[in-house]
């Protein structure tokens, strides 16, 4: 019993840490994706978020989820997993999963399943590991599924704006046009829709659009509201700026589409290895493989 609970502990333990490790990563990641952005379109067009700002709390407002108890609540289910996960693996221990996986592999013949016995030692550390990192995946999960939205929906937006602006629509008369085009539940309509809601509650507009970007954190929208504020500052015009923003964020869009589908060869290698080497080995060595079965069954009946 001791010596499970020490087990118990020293995954919890491990656990905790590791979500911590991962967390800065992930927020590293962001910050430097977001400061190279801003140091190359606009230095010091953003303004710094505030000191008092929880980091959880931040994480979770990037990936949409942004209501007063969101932090505590990823702090109660990364709680909850860690407890269940280690529950989980324990059980696994208590009625000898393990033990069974590895004699059910030590009875593969030729020793094939030998090679899988350390796999099948570490399994409750494995699960342990998938279990307490769920919530932790399930924000990154929407956070990736927020910038892909955003990505997706900017270069339409982009065009729209500047051909609106080009027809003679004012700022706010045009995005309340792009807002009515987009669907109402997509990221980028939402925020779009929070920066109306400032704009009426009286905050400046430079100040709406770097709280905007904020919320956001994508580089492309940090390039975008770094010009429309370098365009207010300098009184450049908004049609020409949104323009060049549009055919920029186009010809980006355009050059992430060659690469995608430059990298598209390299990832189908191991699909076709994984599915088609088997079937090809089996249509062409299989005939020859029964051949000499049934030439070394004839033989050993001869012997005996």
């Amino acid at each position: 019993m001791n010596r499970d609970f020490i087990l118990l502990l020293l995954a919890a333990t491990a656990a905790v840490a590791g979500a911590r490790v991962f967390r800065a990563m992930l927020r590293r990641r962001s910050v430097s994706l977001v400061d190279a952005s801003v140091d190359t379109e606009a230095p010091d067009i953003l303004g710094d978020e505030p000191a008092g700002a929880s980091r959880v709390a931040r994480w979770l407002s990037l990936a949409g989820y942004r209501r007063p108890s969101a932090a505590s609540s990823f702090i109660a289910a990364q709680v909850g997993a860690i407890i269940a996960a280690a529950l989980l693996a324990l059980l696994l221990n208590r009625v000898g999963a393990v033990e069974w996986m590895v004699r059910w592999l030590g009875n593969i013949p030729g020793g094939v399943g030998e090679t899988f016995q350390a796999i099948a030692i570490l399994a409750p550390w494995i699960v342990f590991l998938i279990v307490a990192f769920v919530p932790i995946l399930v924000v990154r999960a929407a956070r990736r599924d927020r910038v892909r939205q955003v990505e997706k929906d900017l270069p339409l937006a982009l065009d729209l704006f500047a051909t609106l602006a080009e027809a003679g629509l004012g700022f706010d008369s045009a995005l309340a046009r792009i807002q009515e085009s987009q669907p109402a539940r997509r990221a980028l309509t939402m925020e779009f829709a929070a920066f109306q809601r400032e704009m009426l509650a009286g905050v400046p507009r430079l100040q709406a659009l770097r709280q905007l970007a904020q919320r956001i954190d994508v580089t492309t929208m940090t390039a975008f509201t770094s010009a429309l504020i370098q365009a207010e500052q300098i009184g450049a015009s908004l049609a020409e700026t949104l323009r060049h923003q549009a055919e920029d964020m186009r010809d980006r869009r355009r050059m992430r589409a060659l690469l995608l589908a430059q990298a598209l060869p390299v990832k189908l290698v191991f699909p076709l290895i994984i599915c088609f080497l088997p079937g090809i080995f089996v249509s062409t060595l299989g005939p020859a493989l029964h051949q000499m079965i049934k030439v070394a069954d004839s033989v050993l009946r001869n012997v005996r």
